[in-house]
């Protein structure tokens, strides 16, 4: 049986699946699965959209890095955090000293058919969402790509397969996965 010794932290644009694949992958590997923007509702008992509508990004980001900084700090878990939390370099230094950082790329027409028909994505409430789409998927990439692993997604691949493609990646760091 697999022993997870770090905290693995799932970055990505939104609808990477982040959530979806860090759901499986914690079933997977027999460990609680977190969501850093769940964590942040709860704690202002507020929507994300309400936090940014009355607080604005700002006191969100605030926010985030308070939460991942406490996640990071309870036992090893899968942690899937919002899509902007991994381009702060506070987040990433924190990250990168307490956990691992995996980067789930899918590219721009993936990411548009999984998030286009959403309406929870308060960066998307744009004139042209998938221009939109567009611009955060340039702007992000070099962030993400300093990610300590990447883990290419496809349409074709299921939820599982794709908790099966990171646990596989995790196998390369003896320091996050022992087995």
């Amino acid at each position: 049986m697999a022993r997870l010794k770090k905290t693995v932290v799932l970055v990505g644009m939104m609808g990477a699946g982040k959530t979806a694949v860090g759901t499986a992958l914690a079933k997977l590997l027999n460990v609680p699965f977190r969501d850093s923007d769940e964590e942040i509702v709860r704690a202002a008992n507020r929507s994300i959209a309400e936090i940014f509508e009355r607080d604005g990004e700002p006191f969100f980001r605030a926010r985030e890095t308070e939460v991942l900084g406490r996640l990071l700090k309870a036992d090893p878990s899968i942690l899937s955090t919002g899509g902007g939390a991994f381009l702060a370099a506070a987040n990433r230094a924190l990250i990168r000293k307490q956990g691992i950082s995996v980067w789930l790329r899918a590219d721009l027409d993936l990411l548009w058919n999984r998030v286009r028909h959403k309406t929870t994505r308060p960066l998307l409430r744009t004139e042209n969402p998938r221009e939109t789409l567009r611009t955060l998927y340039e702007a992000r990439q070099p962030a993400y790509a300093q990610a300590d692993l990447t883990v290419d997604s496809a349409a074709d691949l299921s939820v599982e397969d794709m908790a099966r493609r990171v646990a596989e990646a995790l196998t390369t760091r003896p320091d996050v996965l022992e087995t």
